[in-house]
């Protein structure tokens, strides 16, 4: 059975995760779920044990206006009931049976979150296991698809700190354009068996129709077990997609097109190739740092399927106000399995970094490269001192 999301005002969380957590009757059965605006939750957020996230935002947080997003669709499995959505998930579920419960949440996180490998140590010891380092738990990872794109699987069975009950934990992360997304079947250990099957099909059924993790986020709302976000402190939040009055003034290259926006990008253009090949530019920013070089790097490498690495090699470029780094690298392409390029730039401009990526069709890339350095090369920043 069909079903499909969609919130006027719905939260799903910067670096805010998706969280997923009945049969119907011969057709697809199509429901809307709205939250009007006077709907909005204000009361003070109660923090969850075992490293849960809150169900609900902060005294006056304001909640991003999703409207104009088309909704996450997918196949209910049978048995499987829908809960009351919070702000904090997109889709959230009940399994149970026998008295026995498994929760099922969907969370989407902005940019890489953290790291795959702390957020699935923490998963781990919320199960009262050990930490595992990076290339232990590669070699634990059951490949998945979602929305035709590849995700990582993780599945991890222990214990309920305090209670001693089995509990397990099946986790899945996908990493789509600006946003990770999680998946995760959490309860208990013979019931979450005994769905597996249940949520892979659940998992390959669901398609995103333009879903973006929001573009606020209080970042002291995350669990203290959860991993740092690249660029946010816990005192910081996330600034809001640059609005037209924040961004940077470019001189877009001819041939651009303007593409549709997520609440993570401050801009993004298509370049159509010769036939079927084009190229895309994405433009977004995070306050201070942004967490570094070498992570967002690496996010990129993960794109194009490539391995992280250590000691990331970058060229240097003029921009205004000071010096860009500048890295390229092929591979092929997670989205569509074909080979691909990257260029990427990353930018200081004031208390922001901006970040520019060019990316798609090896042609392409190759012959928008120079246009796509003089576009970067040409902004001038409004808070930039």
């Amino acid at each position: 059975m069909k079903r499909l999301i969609q919130s006027k005002n719905i939260l799903t969380t910067f670096g805010a995760l998706a969280l997923l957590a009945a049969a119907g009757c011969g057709r697809d059965d199509v429901k809307v779920y709205q939250v009007e605006s006077n709907d909005v939750v204000t009361a003070s957020v109660p923090m969850a044990a075992s490293g849960a996230m809150p169900s609900t935002m902060p005294n006056g947080l304001p909640v991003p206006d999703n409207s104009n997003l088309p909704p996450l669709k997918y196949t209910l499995p049978a048995g499987w009931k829908e809960k009351a959505l919070t702000q904090m998930r997109v889709a959230s579920f009940d399994a149970s049976a026998d008295g026995k419960q498994a929760d099922v949440s969907v969370i989407p996180l902005g940019g890489s979150a953290g790291g795959d490998t702390a957020n699935v140590n923490r998963w781990r010891g919320q199960v009262g296991l050990s930490p595992l380092a990076e290339v232990e738990l590669q070699k634990l990872a059951e490949k998945v698809e979602i929305d035709g794109q590849p995700a990582d699987l993780y599945d991890v069975s222990g214990t309920t700190p305090g209670s001693g009950d089995d509990e397990r934990i099946i986790g899945v992360i996908l990493h789509r354009e600006e946003t990770a997304w999680f998946f995760k079947m959490t309860g208990d250990a013979g019931l979450v068996e005994k769905n597996k099957a249940a949520f892979v099909s659940f998992l390959k059924s669901v398609t995103f129709g333009g879903l973006a993790a929001p573009s606020t986020m209080d970042l002291s709302q995350l669990p203290p077990s959860h991993p740092a976000i690249p660029g946010m402190s816990p005192e910081s939040t996330v600034a809001p997609a640059a609005g037209a009055g924040d961004k940077p003034a470019w001189a877009v290259p001819a041939g651009w097109q303007a593409g549709p926006l997520a609440q993570f990008l401050a801009a993004k253009y298509i370049i159509a190739g010769a036939g079927d090949t084009k190229a895309e530019v994405n433009v977004s920013s995070l306050v201070g740092d942004g967490g570094g070089l070498a992570p967002n790097v690496n996010r990129w490498r993960g794109q194009l399927g490539l391995p992280p690495v250590t000691d990331v090699s970058a060229t240097s470029l003029e921009v205004t106000g000071g010096k860009a780094s500048v890295v390229d690298f092929s591979g092929t392409n997670g989205r569509t399995g074909k080979p691909a390029r990257l260029v990427g730039i990353i930018v200081p401009a004031g208390n922001q970094t901006w970040f520019y990526k060019l990316m798609g069709d090896e042609d392409v890339v190759v012959a928008q490269k120079d246009a796509f350095t003089k576009f970067v090369q040409s902004a001038k920043y409004p808070d930039a001192h």
